[in-house]
């Protein structure tokens, strides 16, 4: 087998990547955020609507990010991309740097296990939906494409 033809797939198959990494990412994170809900003596209902301001925030954000990269893929005049093409240099730097600050002041234990609970459940969360917003335009354009050779058969 030809190698380079190895790590090629196609479009739909690079957005199911892009909404099963934003998703796992996303669950991830959230998952963290719930962990320190869980550890703290007491929450309160602020804590509960900064987990909502920053899920719009970020949600808002991510689902436009989404488009824009199901955009990118559908517009791609190659059928056939390297699987790690779900992502342009942009959104990888963007990731790394996200990845990166988050792990470092978790492990610096610079934030207060407070703010990573309602920040990391809002964003994570965000995340999530995103990844989810993948897969619904992955499915949508699949019937429609399916739609279409039912037409013209």
């Amino acid at each position: 087998m030809d190698n380079k033809k190895f790590w090629m797939v196609s479009k739909n198959s690079l957005i199911l990547i892009a909404g099963i990494v934003w998703c796992i990412a996303g669950f991830n994170v959230a998952r963290l955020g719930i962990i320190s809900y869980k550890n703290l003596e007491t929450f309160t209902i602020i804590h509960i609507i900064s987990s909502i301001i920053i899920f719009l925030a970020f949600g808002t954000m991510f689902l436009k990010m989404s488009s824009k990269h199901v955009k990118r893929i559908r517009n791609d005049k190659n059928e056939y991309k390297p699987f790690w093409t779900f992502f342009d240099l942009k959104a990888y730097m963007i990731m790394i740097f996200m990845m990166s600050g988050g792990i470092g002041l978790r492990a610096a234990h610079v934030l207060p296990e407070k703010f990573i609970a309602y920040f990391y459940t809002g964003l994570g969360s965000a995340l999530a939906l995103a990844g989810i917003s993948f897969l619904i335009r992955l499915s949508n354009n699949t019937v429609r494409d399916e739609e279409i050779c039912q037409k013209y058969q």
